[in-house]
């Protein structure tokens, strides 16, 4: 009987799946942030590992790209959490013997699932999954970043090597590092590429991001001096002495100053989307930054604003470039910080990743579900068929292994607990890797040493935990 009851399970999960990806579906698609409008010119490149991993990846991947992640992602514990009572008490109102022995086992369960949405957690935000891509089909569009961080700034995660290859899986031409009030390292790695250290592809230029009354985006900058303690307005002369560009970054995210204030010191836009902090803020601040820009000719752009820590790519600037690569590397920087000084709008278009529509932060509690629905909304053929084989694959094996009695020491209450050490080994293991990186980096980032401890901490106690649940389970199991 239990093995039939698996497979009309089985069966009616997949039946959902293909309901909701055929009649329900929504296409992932890349779009203009400035007018909305739907770009013809790019597809999205799916990782044929995703494809094959989609059940947990391409999950993970979504719940990444939420709007509000770092809201939802909570409530979407509370959720698990939720769940796990109401099966816990349905399932104790039903079972007539050793009642509260099973909800005992259920209550020492909880810490366990709450370092496993832990664990979850750190993959989403550290692990460099296989996310989905760019593919650029356009003549002369040339994707650039103007805004990312290394571990040179205080809040980044990321060598300057591994950012540059990050640019380079996500199809980037081009990238700004624009480290906090620091860019002397910056120039000595584009020195490095320059000089045939590393492939010249993509192009690595150097910015700065200043902290003043807002973060302004420097770019274009080819010398080395500090600006600690500088004002504005000295600050933007200075950069326009050498050329260079100025864009104030995520100035929808407090409000410091007035646009007016930027535009009378003489800045050449605004970001119009960030992703490092809410990519949907509230659409009339987004229409008062458009329509400021709009009226008094300043350009518009997209901040990646990427530190490191949620690997998914959101963002991209499409600078027409007619015959980028025939040009030399400083003829490239030269176009593109043309185009920005110029306030050519119709040279630069804004692309943001396009996955689900739009909310509001308004009753996120819901959204978790919602979230699931979407999700499979986006799923094409292959990943359905994934879901399908990993579907059939466990139900198979939950009747082969579990549905046997002579199987029957293996149980979600043995298996649960050791999986939680596998767990708290691998969030230890990303505490050394981060322990061993401060060395490099030291009076720069603050993210190893703050990351190190935490994850020390955290797995330490979760390997503590698990391993004495798994003991005594043990134990209980040999009596």
């Amino acid at each position: 009987m239990k093995k039939y009851r698996s497979q009309i399970f089985a069966a009616t999960i997949v039946l959902v799946i293909i309901i909701i990806a055929a009649l329900f579906h929504y296409s992932i698609h890349f779009e203009d942030a400035i007018n909305n409008n739907v770009l013809t010119g790019y597809d999205v490149n799916i990782s044929i590992w995703r494809i094959i991993f989609e059940p947990v990846i391409g999950l993970l991947l979504f719940f990444n790209r939420a709007l509000y992640a770092l809201n939802e992602f909570p409530i979407t514990l509370v959720w698990i959490l939720i769940i796990f009572v109401v099966y816990t008490i349905a399932k104790a109102v039903l079972i007539k013997e050793s009642r509260k022995k099973f909800i005992l086992r259920q209550i020492v369960n909880i810490p366990i699932l709450i370092g496993l949405w832990f664990t979850v957690f750190v993959i989403m935000l550290f692990i460099p999954l296989p996310n989905n891509t760019i593919i650029n089909n356009s003549r002369n569009s040339i994707l650039v970043t103007t805004h990312s961080h290394t571990e040179y700034s205080h809040d980044g995660l990321i060598s300057q090597k591994g950012l540059w290859e990050w640019h380079k899986r996500n199809g980037f031409d081009a990238f700004f590092i624009t480290d906090h009030n620091n860019h002397n390292h910056t120039l000595d790695f584009i020195n490095a590429q320059r000089n045939n250290k590393f492939p010249i592809e993509p192009l690595v230029m150097c910015g700065e991001e200043f902290s003043g009354s807002n973060h302004l985006s420097l770019l274009g900058l080819k010398r080395k001096f500090s600006t600690r303690g500088m004002a504005d307005s000295t600050v933007i002369d200075s950069v326009r002495a050498n050329n260079g560009a100025v864009i104030v970054n995520h100035w929808f995210d407090g409000e410091k100053r007035s646009l007016q204030y930027f535009k009378d010191l003489g800045v050449d836009g605004f970001e119009i989307a960030n992703s490092a902090t809410d990519r949907s803020y509230d659409r009339n601040i987004y229409e008062k930054i458009k329509s400021f820009c709009k009226k008094n000719d300043l350009i518009m752009n997209g901040g990646l604003d990427f530190h490191g820590y949620g690997n998914a790519c959101s963002i991209w600037n499409a600078f027409d470039i007619p015959n980028w690569h025939s040009m030399t590397p400083e003829e490239k920087e030269d176009a593109i910080l043309n185009i920005i000084k110029s306030h050519d709008q119709s040279k630069l278009i804004v692309i943001i990743y396009k996955d689900r529509p739009y909310y509001s932060k308004n009753n996120l509690f819901f959204m978790p579900a919602v979230a699931f629905f979407n999700y499979f909304r986006t799923l094409n053929t292959y990943q359905v068929l994934s879901w399908i084989f990993w579907i059939l694959l466990l139900t198979m094996m939950r009747i082969k292994v579990f549905g046997d009695e002579s199987n029957k020491r293996i149980t979600t209450n043995k298996f649960l607990p050791i999986v939680g050490i596998l767990s708290a080994l691998f969030i230890i293991a990303l505490g050394f890797k981060y322990y061993f990186s401060i060395k490099d980096v030291i009076n720069f980032t603050e993210m190893y040493t703050e990351y190190n401890q935490l994850l020390f901490y955290i797995g330490g106690a979760f390997l503590l935990y698990s391993g004495i649940v798994a003991f005594l389970r043990n134990r209980v199991n040999k009596n």
